[in-house]
Order: structure tokens, then sequence, then C-alpha cells
């Protein structure tokens, strides 16, 4: 993702990034892998295989081998997170010691249909859920 490799061109940019990269998404129990904080489902998905390793390795299972799906950043977005049924955001290379980068599910980042800030902004007015 060069956008965030660069350090330039703002949220926007960050996510067009991510819609256009390949992420690694290891299966956990038939779905993604995933954990829950603030009643968000956060998927971790992962830029490369060191950062899916590095996050393994404290996380996972130590030093044995895990599969993984390598798909396109909108496929995660556009099909994975509204066929889960619940809000969810993606938690990017969340082991890296240079940053991790969060994607909540709102409007703008998710589908229409999955984001949490969906009836706020129908409202107008624009604090989300």
């Amino acid at each position: 993702m060069t956008e965030r490799g660069e350090g330039g061109g703002g949220p926007q940019a960050l996510v067009g990034g991510t819609r256009r990269s390949v992420l690694l998404v290891p299966p956990d129990g038939g779905g993604p892998w995933s954990a829950r904080s603030g009643g968000v489902r956060w998927i971790c998905a992962f830029t490369d295989e060191a950062a899916l390793a590095r996050f393994v390795l404290r996380h996972g299972p130590g030093d044995r081998p895990v599969d993984y799906a390598a798909l396109p950043g909108a496929r995660v977005v556009d099909e994975v997170v509204p066929d889960l049924g619940e809000p969810v955001g993606l938690a990017i290379d969340i082991a890296a010691e240079d940053g991790s980068m969060f994607f909540p599910p709102v409007t703008g980042i998710v589908p229409g249909s999955s984001a949490v800030d969906i009836d706020a902004c129908e409202k107008g007015d624009g604090r989300g859920r």
C-alpha cells in the first residue's frame, strides 16, 4: 500500500490504497480471524507474510504454520464484512511496531448496509451510534 508507506494522501487515500491492496486474512472457526472491542468485530488482516507471522507468534499457534486467504482489500470490505451481519471493521498489521491501521465500520469505508453510522447520517446529526 504505497499511500501508507509514503505517509501521505490523507484518510481517503488510505482507504483507496487498502481497497487496492492484497490482504492476507487467516481463518478462525469458519470465518476470518477476528477480535472484538468496543462493540465491533475487527477482522485481522495483514499486508505481508512477515506481518502475519509476527501476529501468529504472539497471538496464535506460535511457530506452527497458519493458512490464510490472499484477498483484494475491496473484496474483504465489500463482500466479507457484509456477510458477517454485524458491525465489522478492519485491523491491519496489528502486531506491527511501526504502526497498524484500523478502519472502523463507518460510511465511506464499508458498504452503507454495514455502516454503524448510517442511521445518524440519515437523520443528519453526524454523531453515529
